[in-house]
C-alpha cells in the first residue's frame, strides 16, 4: 500500500465489495488519500487491472457466512471512521452488521449506504438499474431524441446521482461527527441523487421556460447553437456558443453572419437553423474546423472517442489521465494545491491483503492465522512471510 497523502490521509473506510456505484465512491475516497480496505467475498471473481474502480484498495477476502465473520469485520468497524455498504435493504442487518450493530461499536461511525431505491419506500426492495432510477426521476424522459429517450450510460444514475452523492454524504456526515462525536447513517439512493441533478432543469419547468418534450429547449438538442454537427470526414464537433459573445464569433468562423440567424433565442427557427448549420458543417473536415475556430470564443470541441481523449493536449497537460499496470484511465479528481490525491495502487488478487491488510489494522498474528484455519478468511500462507 502507498504512503502516498492526500486530503483525506488518515481516514479508514471499510468497504463491503459490490458493484458499480459503491465501489466508484470506494475509489474517489482512496484517490483522496483514505486507507479503504475491502471486505471481498471468499472465491468471488478476480479483478483484472482494467477494473478501473477496484484500485486503490487493500483486499481481505472474507466468509460473511462463517462464524466469527461478523466479529471480525466489527474489528475492523470498530477502527474506521466510514463503512460502506452498496447491498439490498436488509442484507446487512441479516450478517449481523446492521447500523445499530455497527454504531453501537462505533459511536462515531459514518454508515454509507448505496442502493438504487432508497432503505425504505415500496420500490426499496424492488431490483433495478440505473436507467429504472433515472427514469424514476424524470431525466430520462430529458433525454435524446423527439421520437424516443436515450440512454445517457449509467452516468447519471449509477455515478452522478449514486457515488458522487455518497461521498459528498460521507463527507457532510463526517464533519457533524467530529463536531459531536455522533456518526449516523448516509441513507444515499440514486433515485434521490439523479432527481437532485435535476433540480435546474425542473426549476426551468415550473417557471415555462422549460418545455416538457426532448428536443425543443436551447441545451437539450434543440437549439442550433447548442448541438452536435457531423462533418465531412464522419467526425463530429460540439457546439456550445449560448451566450450572445460566443454566437457572434461562431456565426462569423462558419461564414453565416446576417439577419436570418437572429434572434438568437427565437425557437420558431431554430429547425430551420440546426439544417443550415448541418449543410455548412458538413462542408470540411473536424480538424479544418478546428483550425477555423482556433484562437476565438465560439465554444466549439471536437467530439473525442475513447481512444482519443486521453491524448488531446489539454488532458495531457493536466495529467486528466494517468496509466497504471498498461491501463489508461482517468486520474483523482478534482485537483487540490496542497494535498493532492494520487491512484494508491492497481486492483489487488481478492484476499492480498488478509494478513499486511489485518495487521495494519491492529489484528495480531496469531489471530490471522487462526482466522484462516477456520476459514473465516482466505489461507495465504504464512503469516510471517506474507506480512
Amino acid at each position: 500500500m502507498s504512503s502516498l497523502g492526500g486530503p483525506l490521509q488518515g481516514l479508514k473506510v471499510v468497504e463491503f465489495a459490490g458493484l458499480g456505484p459503491a465501489p466508484f465512491c470506494g475509489m474517489l475516497l482512496s484517490d483522496l488519500g483514505a486507507d479503504v480496505i475491502r471486505i471481498d467475498r471468499k472465491g468471488a471473481r478476480p479483478y483484472l487491472n482494467t477494473s478501473v474502480t477496484s484500485r486503490g484498495r487493500r483486499s481481505v477476502a472474507v466468509d460473511l457466512k462463517q462464524p466469527g465473520a461478523a466479529e471480525l469485520c466489527l474489528r475492523l468497524i470498530e477502527q474506521a471512521d466510514v463503512l460502506i455498504e452498496g447491498f439490498r435493504p436488509g442484507v446487512m442487518e441479516r450478517l449481523g452488521l446492521g447500523p445499530d450493530v455497527a454504531l453501537a461499536r462505533k459511536p462515531a461511525l459514518i454508515y454509507g449506504r448505496m442502493t438504487g431505491w432508497g432503505q425504505e419506500g415500496p420500490n426499496a426492495h424492488k431490483a433495478g438499474h440505473d436507467i429504472n432510477y433515472i427514469a424514476l426521476s424524470g431525466a430520462l424522459h430529458a433525454i435524446g431524441t423527439k421520437d424516443e429517450p436515450v440512454i445517457p450510460i449509467n452516468l447519471l444514475g449509477d455515478f452522478g446521482g449514486g457515488s458522487l452523492y455518497l461521498a459528498f454524504g460521507i463527507m457532510a456526515a463526517l464533519h457533524h461527527a467530529r463536531s459531536t462525536g455522533k456518526g449516523q447513517v448516509v441513507d444515499c439512493a440514486m433515485v434521490d441523487g439523479a432527481s437532485s441533478l435535476m433540480g435546474m432543469i425542473y426549476g426551468y419547468f415550473t417557471s415555462g421556460y422549460w418545455k416538457d418534450q426532448r428536443q425543443v429547449n436551447s441545451i437539450d438538442g434543440g437549439s442550433h447553437y447548442y448541438n452536435v454537427y457531423q462533418c465531412q470526414d464522419g467526425e463530429w464537433i460540439a457546439l456550445g456558443a449560448s451566450e450572445p459573445q460566443f454566437y457572434a464569433n461562431l456565426l462569423r468562423n462558419l461564414g453565416l453572419e446576417g439577419p436570418d440567424f437572429h434572434p438568437q433565442r427565437d425557437r420558431t427557427k431554430w429547425p430551420e437553423l440546426k439544417k443550415r448549420f448541418a449543410d455548412t458543417i458538413r462542408r470540411k473536415t473536424r480538424a479544418e474546423w478546428l483550425a477555423i475556430m482556433e484562437g476565438s470564443d465560439c465554444c466549439v470541441t471536437p467530439v473525442l472517442s475513447l481512444a482519443e481523449a486521453p491524448h488531446h493536449p489539454h488532458n495531457v497537460a493536466r495529467s486528466t489521465f494517468v496509466e497504471i499496470d498498461g491501463v489508461v484511465q482517468p486520474g483523482p479528481a478534482p485537483r487540490f494545491s496542497v494535498t493532492p490525491g494520487a491512484v494508491r495502487n492497481p486492483p489487488v488478487a481478492i484476499g492480498a491483503d488478509n494478513v499486511s491488510g489485518l495487521l495494519a489494522w491492529g489484528f495480531e498474528a496469531d489471530e490471522v492465522e487462526r482466522l484462516a484455519r477456520e476459514g473465516v478468511v482466505q489461507d495465504c500462507g504464512e503469516v510471517g512471510a506474507a506480512g
